[in-house]
């Protein structure tokens, strides 16, 4: 991963491949900009020379500077009109200018935020926060998955190092926080992208289970692992009869951060495990079914949070959860009809086997009741229906509390991880009724996204509960401004934003 630090000095002694420097598109504050630069960097940038420079979002302009100076390039980012400035249009512009950086092959950039004192800006936001965002954008928009590449052209991330330019003692500390919770939050999001990207041959239950206790624990969280044995001994159903098809035995995945009082209830976190799904019995067609070694995202975003809040130390006590399995059809899977029984001795008749990411975490969240937590919050590659109602842009939401509802829309809005929320309501609740069991995994062609979320419901206990429906915000199709086709580690970023605000 790319290195973040903060440095204090003068703009014309940083030595850097090239210093970038934010321009608004409104008419008064971009002219205040454009003289500034003038009158910093001379005859290298003149007015002629900047008659182009609009300021808009998305654009970047490389300049050269004069052999004298210590950086050999300045790139100017557009960050739009300064009344609509916010942490996200900041997040994106830090993310332009470093794939600039990386198009044109520079190994070192510097940010100069000196833009956001100038009293034009009207962000309420701290230097903390403006500094951690543009950080983000920057490594976050450079990530590559350069694992299985063999060219060294192809393999290569050319920029190397980010420095944020504190021109002020003042700002100092503010914006060393600021970078470093970036950097520990890009390290749970790599970790996350990296997780969904890796193939099933390599990313199966066991390996899935030795990368989270490898990096949870040196993060400094307790982990444990449950083997097959463990699992039937808890009569886990659910589990075990979704990883009834394949050769890869399932894992139960338990990271604990114990940041706060002991005497603190904790909040715990479920992240589906499917690490492949071909369907099962029910199988997927062929076409796209590669995207299905993302479907383990949600327990991804779980472990690239829990790494993310250690690192951070919260003062909070968080456990994340993690069922994992693998969903293959063979002449032991499960079958469509069959009913099988979840931990807490509720049957499930299972209508379609491709609907088995419900039926591992209905597991978890029954085990989850064991805590006593002051809040469980699930996340899941769910349903196709939660991706044709919402697309790519934002995440399916639903629960039982409004108050963590609230807290996660917030934490989303901040995060730009968004979230909408769908209702559960109890007329929703007849379309998984079944003939033959307690409840069904199925709920025909309607509110697909809702009538899991309703399956789920049944096993929730007494505790404050929110389901996050991640199938359209964690696999992607194509590039973002700080994400890229592929996994996208969404739910890492605002899982820790959220807990941040506990």
């Amino acid at each position: 991963m790319i290195s973040i630090k903060t440095e204090l000095k003068d703009v014309l002694s940083i030595k850097s491949d090239a210093l970038v420097i934010f321009i608004p598109s409104d008419e008064k504050n971009s002219k205040a900009a454009k003289r500034k630069l003038e009158t910093l960097f001379g005859k290298s940038i003149s007015s002629t020379s900047l008659i182009d420079v609009t300021g808009k979002t998305g654009e970047t302009t490389v300049f050269y500077t004069p052999e004298s100076f210590a950086s050999k390039r300045i790139i100017l980012t557009g960050i739009g009109e300064s009344n609509k400035v916010t942490l996200e249009y900041i997040r994106r512009a830090g993310a332009t200018a470093a794939k600039k950086a990386q198009e044109i092959k520079l190994s070192s950039i510097a940010y100069i935020l000196d833009i956001f004192d100038n009293g034009n800006l009207p962000l309420t936001d701290s230097y903390e926060d403006i500094s951690c965002a543009i950080a983000e954008g920057a490594v976050l928009g450079t990530y590559k998955f350069a694992t299985y590449f063999t060219d060294d052209e192809q393999k290569s991330t050319h920029l190397k190092a980010v420095s944020l330019i504190a021109h002020a003692k003042k700002y100092l500390k503010e914006i060393e926080k600021g970078t470093n919770r970036a950097a520990a939050i890009c390290e749970g999001v790599y970790l996350a992208r990296d997780l969904g990207n890796t193939p099933g041959l390599d990313l199966y239950p066991g390996t899935l289970a030795a990368i989270a206790r490898d990096k949870c624990r040196k993060a400094g969280c307790n982990v444990t692992v449950l083997d097959e044995k463990k699992i039937t001994s808890l009569k886990m159903g659910g589990v075990l009869s979704v990883s009834k098809g394949s050769e890869r035995l399932p894992r139960f995945i338990i990271i604990e951060w114990n940041g706060g009082r002991r005497s603190e209830k904790p909040y715990v976190l479920v992240g589906k495990g499917i690490t492949f799904d071909t369907g099962g019995i029910s199988l997927k067609p062929s076409a796209n079914m590669a995207e299905m070694k993302m479907d383990m995202s949600g327990a991804a975003a779980v472990i690239g949070a829990m790494m993310t809040v250690a690192a951070l130390k919260l003062p909070v006590n968080v456990i994340g959860l993690v069922p994992a399995c693998e969903n293959m059809p063979s002449g032991k899977a499960i079958r469509p009809g069959d009913v099988i029984r979840i931990m807490d001795g509720k049957t499930v008749e299972v209508d379609n086997t491709d609907a088995e990411g419900r039926l591992i975490l209905a597991d978890a969240l029954v085990y989850a009741k064991r805590y006593k937590p002051k809040a469980v919050v699930d996340l899941a590659t769910l349903t196709g229906a939660c991706v044709v109602a919402l697309g790519h842009y934002a995440t399916g939401m639903m629960g039982n509390d409004d108050n963590i509802l609230d807290a996660l829309k917030a934490a989303g809005d901040r995060s730009y991880e968004r979230v909408c929320e769908l209702p559960l309501y109890d007329e929703y609740e007849k379309l998984i009724k079944s003939n033959v069991a307690d409840v069904k995994n199925v709920g025909g062609r309607w509110a697909g996204a809702i009538t899991a979320g309703w399956f789920l419901k049944k096993f929730v206990d007494e505790y404050p509960w929110v389901h996050l429906d991640i199938a359209g915000t964690a696999i992607l199709e194509e590039n973002g401004d700080y994400t890229q086709k592929g996994a996208s580690g969404v739910g890492v970023r605002l899982l820790v934003e959220w807990l941040r605000s506990v």
